[in-house]
């Protein structure tokens, strides 16, 4: 069973109907002992990085996520809930994220004026990794659907499982152990995205 959490700020409906059409068992969790009964988890998340955090912290999630990743059970976050994964964000200030992976949230600022910020629509990713358990059966190049104003810098370029270019490369998506995250939309990404979710599902 997938577990996605609801903490009042993803597109829990999108995420889950993406799993169900890929044939698996999912349902939505409030609780800590929920979060900490499930197989497998996902985090999502649309919105300020400020919010989501507190919102976590208030809901006692926070250390719950930090044990259900401890205990090796397959993670995955989807665009805010990549960043939140991180030790801090510079989105309207400075605020301290889950900790779990080393290195920075920062905003897009791009030299090219003609790129806007969102960034927002269809990028193709070249892979960084080639074992990463999200990307197998994919093409290096495929299409992916993104809507965010910052994204992750990771102190250890090694996770990084693949790139996208907006005004110079940064961070698509992360591999580290059990912990795989997207700062794109697979749930919107089409069929490469169902794919992804499969591969999820099938860990």
């Amino acid at each position: 069973m997938i577990a996605i959490i609801d903490y009042g700020m993803g597109n829990l409906r999108s995420v889950q109907k993406a799993v169900q059409l890929v044939e698996a068992d999912t349902h939505i969790v409030r609780t800590p002992e929920e979060v900490l009964a499930a197989d497998k988890l996902i985090l999502p998340g649309v919105g300020a990085f400020c919010d989501a955090i507190a919102h976590l912290r208030d809901a006692h999630l926070d250390d719950p996520i930090r044990q259900f990743i401890a205990s090796g059970k397959p993670f995955l976050g989807i665009c805010l809930g990549l960043q939140l994964l991180f030790e801090v964000s510079e989105e309207d200030g400075e605020h301290t994220g889950l900790g779990i992976l080393p290195g920075r949230v920062v905003r897009f600022n791009p030299t090219d004026h003609a790129l806007k910020v969102p960034h927002m629509g269809w990028n193709g990713l070249r892979f960084t990794q080639n074992d990463s358990p999200l990307l197998r059966g994919l093409d290096d190049g495929c299409h992916v659907y993104f809507v965010h104003s910052y994204y992750a810098c990771p102190s250890d370029e090694h996770i990084t499982a693949a790139v996208t270019d907006y005004d110079g490369e940064f961070c698509a998506s992360i591999c580290c152990d059990n912990i795989m995250a997207t700062q794109f939309h697979p749930e919107k990404s089409q069929q490469v995205g169902l794919k992804m979710l499969e591969n999820f599902a099938r860990l």
